[in-house]
């Protein structure tokens, strides 16, 4: 089975508790104004790479306790993100934090998404809503919803509502990757960094 992906971090701590390893997929249906990463909302072919081969990827580093699902929109690739988690579980116990711009109630009716949330332990719905960013938490703004679908990561005192957020800036060549929810200012430089290099 074939994912279409934007981008992977193969180790972070920005995007969750502990150690995660990133899919960020290519192709989002929302548009939301303000997104934190336009080039990834086309849907149009990136990097397509089997799920058995991506797993290997992002299971490099033996401390990665964990993957981060996000893009894009990871509900457009259900099937094959499913796939994705199940693979690397069978090498590891892994925890899975999903983001959606769909909201529970609209995944629960999909048979598609159910195959991916049953995998869920945290997800992270609604759509981005730039006038509600309050630089708070692991979500962008306060209309998303932080739903613990399991009971892996409740107890491990990283504060997905609330918590500071945190950015990295990662370097490849000529090329930079920002892994995280940026806080607003961040993003903001961000931005105008990438309009300038246009």
């Amino acid at each position: 089975m074939m994912l279409n992906v934007a981008e992977t971090c193969g180790a972070t701590r920005a995007l969750g508790p502990g150690l995660r390893a990133v899919v960020w997929v290519q192709g989002c249906p929302f548009h939301c104004r303000g997104c934190i990463a336009p080039d990834w909302i086309p849907d149009r072919p990136a990097r397509h790479v089997d799920v058995a081969d991506l797993a290997d990827e992002l299971l490099t580093d033996p401390d990665v306790e964990g993957f981060t699902f996000s893009g894009g929109e990871p509900m457009e690739q259900a099937p094959a993100l499913a796939a994705l988690i199940r693979t690397a579980r069978e090498r590891r116990a892994l925890s899975l934090i999903c983001f959606t711009g769909y909201k529970l109630e609209e995944l629960s009716a999909e048979p598609e998404a159910k195959a991916l949330l049953s995998e869920v332990d945290v997800l992270i719905d609604g759509r981005y809503v730039e006038t509600k960013n309050d630089d708070r938490g692991l979500r962008g703004s306060s209309n998303q919803r932080i739903h613990h679908l399991s009971g892996r990561l409740q107890d491990t005192g990283f504060h997905f509502d609330d918590g500071p957020r945190r950015a990295e800036i990662r370097l490849r060549g000529d090329e930079a990757l920002m892994v995280g929810v940026p806080p607003r200012a961040v993003a903001a430089e961000w931005h105008a960094l990438g309009e300038e290099c246009a």
